[in-house]
């Protein structure tokens, strides 16, 4: 597996385009991307009772398995808008099927951005019509910048791999920098690919590599409403059609993980106001679900995230954390680690000079490791740091 450029249009048979057509105050704010034939679909979207209207639609459009095109908005989320959301999503889906020369039922939805506010029709139908005029294979980068909010970065992931011989590609883009926790959270991501896969393989690969990547996520413990992860496969790349249980297939999905998990990883790094990346893992869980249960509540715990602003080895928070998650605990075999130093063992803090358990914290990417010691599963949860600017970027943010 190799790792190259190209985004959302790396695979053969995609093209893509951002265009601004007026939503956000600035900056491209729609985007296009679209198969030259039809692809098997898969997608794993928001847990949120309050689904925005494109999530609402996007349900229903896979339940075939089915799509070639797709379009998203920045700018607003056209959640919490009635009868009028759903009507505006079908208009959208619409204008780019008659455009695309694909069904409308081909075409999916989605959007990111302020929540209550009807969409500005007028704007993006015009953004609709320019997005298609302007798709490319090269398109790739200006797609990723459109579908951003208050990201400060795109982010994009490709690799090639081979399946029969043939040279396979996948792809992705994702959005996302605050309001992201699982069940993924402001985070839209979307990924193609020139694998020929069923619908069933393409959806069960894309469920399992969102459980470790996107749904191991969290910037600020609040799940959207808008959350959505798409996957297309058109099959161009030729290649034998994947099966079950075969080899092809766990490259397939190796793959499909690593760009998930690199697309989440930006996400955090990318975190509202961060400025540390951190890791944390829990190994020897009695369990995966305890494991996870236990990383994702580290990584949630507001004192940690501020602790690690601090540059704090407050070993205290991390722990009081993990005992209060759901996973099995035993205290007097517990240990932890910051970065390399280990901090605690067997639930006792060790004697440990002060600069020396403070050198880990002092580093942009921080990783926490805590050893429950009662089994053998492990798990990982993405996150980042609190600082002063997450409060005034999303003080600032009004509706």
């Amino acid at each position: 597996m190799i790792a190259i450029e190209g985004g959302v249009t790396a695979a053969k048979g995609f093209k893509a385009a951002g265009v601004r057509c007026g939503i956000k105050q600035k900056g491209l704010d729609l985007a296009v991307i679209c198969s030259e034939s039809q692809c098997t679909a898969a997608g794993v979207f928001t847990t949120n009772a309050f689904k925005a209207a494109s999530v609402v639609s996007n349900v229903a459009r896979l339940t075939f398995g089915r799509a070639q095109a797709v379009v998203v908005n920045s700018g607003n989320a056209n959640a919490c808008t009635g009868e009028q959301g759903l009507r505006d999503v079908r208009s959208i889906c619409e204008l780019a099927g008659e455009l695309l020369g694909v069904p409308e039922g081909a075409v999916l939805n989605a959007s990111t951005g302020i929540i209550g506010v009807p969409l500005p029709m007028d704007k993006i139908e015009a953004g609709v019509r320019d997005a298609v005029a302007a798709l490319s294979e090269s398109g790739w980068e200006s797609a990723s910048q459109a579908i951003m909010t208050t990201d400060t970065v795109p982010k994009t992931s490709a690799y090639e791999f081979e399946v029969g011989g043939k040279t396979v590609r996948i792809g992705g883009m994702c959005k996302g920098a605050g309001m992201i926790c699982p069940n993924m959270a402001t985070m839209l991501c979307f990924i193609t690919t020139d694998a020929s896969i069923s619908a069933k393989l393409l959806r069960e690969a894309l469920v399992s590599s969102v459980e470790r990547s996107f749904n191991s996520l969290t910037v600020d413990g609040d799940m959207s409403t808008n959350d959505s992860v798409i996957l297309l496969a058109n099959g161009r790349s030729n290649c034998p059609e994947i099966a079950e249980n075969s080899p092809e297939l766990e490259t397939f999905e190796k793959a499909l993980e690593q760009v998930c998990l690199d697309l989440a990883i930006a996400c955090a790094r990318d975190g509202e106001g961060a400025t540390k990346y951190v890791q944390v893992r829990v190994v020897n869980a009695a369990s995966y679900e305890d494991a996870k249960s236990a990383a994702m509540t580290i990584a949630n715990s507001p004192l940690v995230k501020t602790a690690v602003f601090g540059e704090d080895p407050n070993w205290g928070r991390v722990l009081c954390a993990a005992g209060r998650s759901q996973a099995k605990v035993v205290p007097e075999k517990t240990s932890l680690y910051f970065g390399d130093v280990k901090i605690v063992e067997n639930g006792e803090p060790l004697k440990i000079d002060a600069d020396a358990a403070r050198k880990p914290m002092l580093e942009n990417d921080l990783t926490i490791t805590v050893d429950l010691g009662v089994g053998y599963s492990s798990a990982t949860a993405f996150t980042c740091d609190f600082s002063y600017d997450y409060v005034k970027i999303n003080a600032e943010y009004h509706t």
